[in-house]
């Protein structure tokens, strides 16, 4: 990404977001930051007073995302691109299955999208080369033990970013989905399970940020982890239960 761009950018104050505005600050572009938390997003700004604006809030909540949005509109009047990438991850323990959960994690990973998307359509209808972009998962791709509602969320993600980028095409409007595998984040680092293939949150913002240029419909990394993914969704719907019955931490009772 070479010529300066308005973006805004979700889930900024840890993991891939944090990088992904290390890196598109370098480039020169002008950075709206948003996240739960103030510190990190104020420290960006202390750093790079006319470039970026601090815009923390709580993106599950409507009232505060039109805020946000309201206040990008006050500064900037246009967006030319939006990374959203906030998000969460809780898993299911089916022994003691807590609907709850459920809510949580798609209100943050599916709903809190929609509100952000609300607040930014108008904003890219007035920019330049407008560019959507949502960070799904490669766990949508074939289901994993325990993993339920994050990947339900993000296969969610998944389906509403490509349907709509059927419908924004005609306003020149491009969408591009982000599918990672495993990457070195606070949040990943929680995960009590191997994670092959895992790569360094700066490589994996570095693999973004140069592909965005082409404005692909799809990011997806590493390759022979998704590669294998994909391959392994063929399989019929007996063998993938089988190997996923084999990954399950807690055996299903037989009878």
């Amino acid at each position: 990404m070479n010529l300066s761009r308005r973006i805004w950018l979700t889930g900024a104050s840890s993991g891939i977001g944090q990088e992904l505005a290390h890196q598109l600050l370098a480039e020169g572009h002008c950075l709206a930051l948003s996240a739960r938390r103030a510190e990190p997003l104020q420290a960006f700004a202390r750093r790079y007073p006319d470039r970026v604006l601090a815009l923390p809030g709580d993106l599950t909540d409507s009232a505060q995302v039109r805020a946000i949005g309201a206040a990008i509109e006050g500064q900037w009047g246009a967006l030319d691109g939006v990374i959203l990438n906030a998000g969460t991850c809780e898993y299911i323990d089916a022994q003691h299955f807590e609907a709850a959960l459920l809510e949580r994690v798609v209100q943050a990973n599916l709903i809190s999208v929609g509100y952000c998307i609300e607040a930014a359509l108008p904003l890219l209808r007035r920019g330049v080369r407008p560019h959507l972009v949502g960070i799904s998962s490669s766990v949508t791709w074939l289901p994993l033990p325990r993993a339920g509602a994050y990947g339900a969320s993000k296969a969610a993600l998944r389906y509403l970013l490509e349907s709509l980028r059927l419908d924004l095409a005609a306003e020149g409007i491009d969408v591009t989905l982000v599918s990672p595998g495993f990457v070195d984040t606070p949040l990943t680092r929680r995960n009590d399970f191997p994670m092959p293939l895992s790569w360094p949150v700066d490589k994996a913002a570095r693999q973004i940020v140069r592909s965005l240029d082409r404005r692909p419909l799809h990011i997806g990394f590493p390759a022979l982890f998704i590669a294998a993914l994909r391959l392994l969704s063929l399989l019929p719907a007996r063998l993938q239960f089988a190997l996923g019955r084999r990954m399950a931490r807690t055996p299903l009772k037989e009878g």
